[in-house]
């Protein structure tokens, strides 16, 4: 039921901002290049393609696509027929695709055949629940969308959705577990894209880069640009030549990058001639950036850097401003920015009390764009939201000012001969050496200590990394305990599919290792 202090759904909020400057672009590159006209246009033909097909309110539909306009707009018009969206990320294994179709109860399915057709014909023969498919580019599976849509005819979109009707049921990077689902109603998901628009620091008229994938974090910002009467130029992969290219080409002045692609524009030997003066905003995030890194960028790119913290179940949370990254006050470079306006923060104990100032608590928020639940995890929403608070999972202390310094996740912490030990203060001091791109850190089996410490770290070009260098430092910044018991030089670190370091992949090839010996 809608209450009159509810604000307007993301399809209310995104049909004003179509209809604002019908003759405008609204998306290029990647996928084919619509007008705002064309966008609403093409969301009331094919909500009456989807409603021939047999889409009903509270269906849920499923969306792996390589970030491209006309599967944002299939997406709006699923929204305001009603339906539930779950989003594939596109780097996802068929297994979890399969698991998120059955766990998500989803009963239609649109897939990008041209990018992804082989996976879609293992999904529709993998899911036998699916009751509709439909195809962006040829396929011998489904049915092509945007013929449907051109077929059934001009219709005027149709708006059936309701705040308190689920809008968005996202899985969790499964960093720590099994994904789950996180699911937001109409208000709380509107909420959000609120949030963002309000709360980051957009170019007047945005030229949005879409390279991460719109599947999550990055398609948070889709909307919000074509509020501020924006462009959003689709890339499907990340390539760093290709995205060097286009914001020249493109005088693109927005995007969002995690914190490996910066890494590898910084690594490029395109950057130093490639023209990036129409670039006002590069946001970053999801996971935490190497502060060395981090003041390169600030040298090589410019003072355009914006940090962006939360997670599936609370995004966003806190940010750090372009002006905050200050080489005067480097100790910044390893924060997490403030709680954006929007959200109350605190720093809780095991029993949710409020830490000593300076002291290290568990993030904890409260905000009208966290999550409603877990789908089907009622002891796992319990938990997450206990005390009214959803509970994240990051440890981190607190300056004087309201800065927040992420320490670590709760379940990456290292117990070590008694002494708790947070990889994240390690790891910064590890990519300071100029001979390091990267580095995890890790807590592995042993006999003496419990779980000694594994640092794990990838070599810049050209560069060797010297292991007992790496550990005398640590040592003389952090102390006897933090430092590693040893140093392992690797090609790469292994990843989430949302560009998170992967810890739980990286540890397991360590503890089997030492379950065999022991064995």
């Amino acid at each position: 039921m809608s209450r009159i202090t509810d604000s307007p759904t993301n399809f209310e909020i995104a049909l004003r901002a179509l209809r604002r400057w019908p003759d405008r672009v609204a998306f290029d590159g990647h996928g084919g290049r619509f007008t705002r006209a064309a966008c609403l246009d093409l969301i009331g033909r094919a909500q009456a393609a989807m409603t021939r097909l047999g889409m009903r309110k509270g269906d849920s539909l499923a969306v792996l696509h390589a970030n491209r306009g006309d599967a944002w707009i299939a997406g709006m018009a699923a929204a305001g027929l009603g339906l539930r969206q779950t989003p594939l990320h596109p780097m996802g294994s068929l297994a979890d695709h399969l698991f998120v179709l059955e766990d998500a109860e989803v009963d239609h399915l649109l897939i990008d055949a041209e990018a992804f057709g082989a996976r879609g014909a293992e999904l529709v023969a993998g899911c036998a629940r699916l009751r509709a498919v439909l195809t962006l580019g040829p396929a011998d599976y489904g049915r092509a969308f945007l013929e449907e849509a051109e077929d059934v005819g001009a219709h005027a979109p149709a708006d059936v959705c309701a705040p308190e009707d689920i809008a968005w049921l996202a899985y969790t990077g499964g960093t720590t577990g099994r994904p789950k689902g996180a699911f937001r109603d109409h208000r709380s998901w509107s909420a959000l894209t609120l949030a963002v628009h309000s709360a980051f620091e957009w170019p007047d008229r945005p030229a949005y880069l879409a390279v991460a994938p719109n599947s999550h974090v990055g398609g948070t910002k889709v909307l919000p640009a074509l509020m501020r009467g924006g462009r959003v130029h689709c890339q499907h992969g990340f390539d760093p030549a290709r995205v060097l290219d286009a914001i020249a080409r493109e005088r693109i002045n927005t995007a969002l990058m995690v914190p490996t692609m910066i890494y590898g524009l910084l690594d490029h030997p395109d950057l130093p001639r490639t023209d990036l003066s129409s670039l006002e905003l590069l946001l970053y995030g999801a996971s935490p950036m190497s502060p060395t890194r981090l003041r390169e960028g600030l040298e090589r790119v410019g003072p355009v850097f914006s940090q962006l913290y939360g997670q599936t179940e609370g995004y966003p949370i806190s940010v750090l401003r372009k002006d905050e990254h200050d080489p005067a006050e480097p100790e910044l470079f390893a924060a997490a920015g403030r709680p954006i306006p929007q959200v109350s923060a605190a720093l809780l104990d095991e029993d949710d009390r409020p830490v000593a100032p300076g002291e290290v608590g568990e993030i904890c928020v409260r905000a009208a764009h966290v999550m409603r639940g877990y789908w089907k995890r009622g002891p796992e929403t319990e938990a997450a939201l206990s005390g009214g608070w959803l509970h994240t999972g990051d440890m981190a202390r607190a300056d004087d000012r309201g800065f927040l310094f992420i320490v670590d996740r709760k379940k990456d912490m290292i117990i070590s001969g008694g002494f708790n030990i947070y990889p994240r203060e390690i790891e910064d001091v590890l990519t300071a050496d100029p001979t390091v791109a990267a580095a995890a850190v890790i807590g592995v089996p042993d006999p003496k200590w419990g779980e000694a410490v594994k640092a794990v770290v990838v070599p810049r070009p050209g560069a060797r990394p010297e292991p007992a260098a790496l550990i005398a430092a640590v040592r003389a910044a952090k102390g006897a305990a933090h430092a590693p018991k040893s140093v392992d030089i690797v090609d790469a670190i292994p990843v989430t599919v949302i560009g998170k370091p992967d810890k739980k992949a990286l540890r397991a090839g360590y503890w089997r290792e030492a379950e065999r010996q022991v064995g």
